[in-house]
């Protein structure tokens, strides 16, 4: 497959709260939860699960196996979404949870080689527009890309362009939805910094979605959708989740649709040809050590390697490689924990006819 392109899609990395205060050069740990007062909380629940957690970590540390993962599978293109403002702002937004990183810890992006960053989400504007600016600045200054946020509603709305050097284009757009718990007044607009939030999953938000894709798009280009939808925990797939992403496909011509919100992989589907994930799971938190949701297994994570091919494109291959998140660090998950995903996802996946092979800690994906 000489016109074949692979991409690799990561879902929620969340490298603030404990995971900063292990980095470099932590923020200061104070936080404005109802029941936490400070970040080293979390980084001392996961001592508490998983034994000592070093201090003062290279940049790399939390990435863990996933680099040598990445090295080995080549990818032409990496994404994720940062679920974390990366600033030293001091004001929080008026909400429960508040994520962020120093920025001068943002070799920690560095180092996992991150194409883009997708940042239309509920948590960017976690230290308001001043955050926002700052992260974005940041960002920009370390050379990763970024799609979902901006100064204006144009900004926001315009695409991550990934030039592949003379193979043509990557075209990464980035919308979050009220669903996931963007509040309406994050919505970036004329003048207004924000983030591009859709208020629901119509039809009027199918058409401002694909008038966007319309004015950027080039012959040739492949065009990903990344959508921070839904809820944090359930299996269960709302109607207009199931419309709106065959939407894309039929409507908008999507040629990729990159799901995530969810803490927890969810399922799978091809749609004529064109992969849609519906949830990409975290790929890095500091849960670690939280009771509660332990059948939902948020401490599993997945590379989800998609291999796109053709004229116009359509999914070739899927692999997906299972990390665990322990001690705050990616690390290959036991074949019996990759098993136990490929199964939950297989019974995700039924209605779409989706098939999942495990083997070690991969997953080989089919579909009809």
């Amino acid at each position: 497959m000489d016109d074949a392109i692979r991409l690799f899609l990561g879902g929620d990395v969340m490298t603030g709260r404990g995971i900063d205060q292990i980095l470099p050069h932590p923020s200061k740990p104070h936080l404005f939860e109802a029941h936490v007062a400070s970040a080293e909380a979390y980084l001392l629940l996961a001592e508490r699960a998983s034994g000592p957690i070093p201090r003062r970590v290279a940049p790399s540390y939390v990435w863990g196996d996933a680099l040598a993962a990445l090295a080995r599978l080549r990818p032409d293109v990496r994404i994720v979404n940062l679920e974390t403002a990366v600033t030293t702002a001091e004001q929080p937004a008026a909400k429960g949870i508040h994520y962020r990183m120093d920025p001068a810890n943002i070799a920690c992006l560095a180092a996992a080689r991150l194409d883009c960053c997708t940042l239309a989400n509920n948590h960017v504007l976690d230290w308001g527009r001043v955050g926002l600016r700052e992260t974005l600045d940041t960002l920009r200054a370390a050379g990763l890309r970024t799609a979902g946020a901006g100064s204006c509603a144009g900004q926001a709305r315009a695409p991550a362009v990934l030039d592949l050097a003379g193979r043509g284009r990557v075209l990464v757009f980035a919308f979050g939805t009220a669903s996931s718990g963007i509040p309406p007044d994050w919505a970036a607009g004329p003048g207004r910094p924000g983030v591009a939030r859709l208020p629901d999953l119509s039809p009027a938000s199918l058409r401002t979605v694909a008038e966007a894709v319309a004015a950027a798009r080039r012959p040739g280009d492949l065009v990903v959708i990344s959508l921070h939808w839904g809820g944090n925990w359930g299996f269960e797939l709302g109607q207009d989740e199931l419309a709106f992403g065959q939407w894309l496909v039929e409507e908008a011509g999507v040629d990729l649709v990159h799901g995530h919100s969810s803490h927890h992989a969810r399922a799978i589907q091809v749609h004529r040809g064109r992969l849609v994930l519906h949830g990409c799971g975290d790929l890095l938190n500091d849960y670690e050590g939280i009771g509660g949701y332990e059948a939902w297994r948020d401490d599993l994570a997945v590379l989800h390697l998609a291999t796109l091919a053709g004229r116009p494109p359509r999914l070739a291959a899927l692999d997906l490689e299972v990390m665990q998140i322990r001690r705050f660090r990616l690390n290959a998950a036991s074949a019996a924990d990759t098993a136990w995903l490929a199964r939950t996802l297989g019974k995700a996946s039924r209605r779409f006819g989706t098939r999942f092979h495990a083997q070690g800690n991969r997953i080989r994906v089919g579909w009809p």
